[in-house]
């Protein structure tokens, strides 16, 4: 699916798939030695990670230290190796899926690598009709269905910048900054969000009213993506995750 989105909006896509003996390196690149008419020399070969869109596929399969060298990119936008800069292509989005934790093999996510990620979007299992399409899909005929471009890179870049400027009232954007600081006092919590929440619900609220056709931000787009934007952003205490309280239905008690 990510890959179609890619090729649909005429983007450059690479997908890592996260292991437990995956080094930086393999994301970031690397220097290679290069033979030239000159003799040898240093070249920095681009690791998976230079893309418009990145597929990170089970990130917490990759240990620690290679987790924070993809996070690292993601929030500066680019990579240093050797004491050289390398700027990440624009526009530039990371994907990432990632295993249940309690499977072997899997290294938690901190906290404040998680707050990179703007949402987190629960995918659960396709209805049966879904599933038959599926199965038909892969069972008969090519896999591959041929997709047209039907965005380019340029208008995507263009689309960004009318986000930026899509007005929202002052009101909304108090309610927004006061339901991630909410999380930080509500009982149930122990970790509250950061202020990067305030930033991303008022952001993809701004995106939502967009793609609407909406020339503003209204209540409802904040009140929608409260939960994909904070759930990866809090931490519930012993006793909410002991009654089998979950994150969303914490925020759906801010929203209250």
């Amino acid at each position: 699916m990510v890959r179609t989105v890619a090729e649909v909006t005429d983007l450059g896509f690479s997908r890592i798939q996260n292991t437990p003996d995956l080094m930086p390196s393999d994301i970031t690149g690397t220097e290679i030695i290069r033979e030239t008419d000159a003799g040898r020399e240093f070249v920095f070969e681009e690791g998976p990670v230079f893309a418009n869109v990145v597929l990170a596929d089970e990130i917490n399969r990759a240990t620690p230290k290679t987790q924070a060298a993809l996070l690292e990119a993601m929030q500066e936008r680019q990579v240093t190796a050797s004491g050289d800069t390398y700027d990440l292509p624009e526009p530039f989005f990371v994907l990432a899926t990632q295993n249940p934790i309690d499977q072997s093999g899997t290294y938690a996510l901190p906290e404040a690598q998680t707050d990179r990620f703007t949402m987190k979007l629960l995918v659960d299992y396709p209805g049966r009709e879904q599933e038959e399409e599926i199965v038909d899909l892969y069972t008969e005929g090519s896999e591959t269905v041929p997709v047209e471009r039907v965005l380019a890179r340029e208008e995507i870049r263009a689309a960004q910048r009318l986000v930026r400027d899509v007005p929202i009232a002052e009101d909304i954007r108090e309610r927004a900054v006061d339901i991630v600081r909410r999380t930080r006092e509500a009982d149930a919590i122990e970790f509250g969000a950061s202020p990067r929440a305030s930033m991303a619900l008022v952001s993809t609220a701004k995106a939502r009213a967009f793609l609407e056709g909406r020339s503003h931000v209204a209540a409802e787009d904040i009140e929608a993506l409260a939960a994909p934007v904070l759930r990866h952003r809090i931490v519930l205490d012993f006793r909410s995750e002991r009654e089998g309280t979950t994150a969303d239905d914490v925020i759906a008690s801010l929203l209250e």
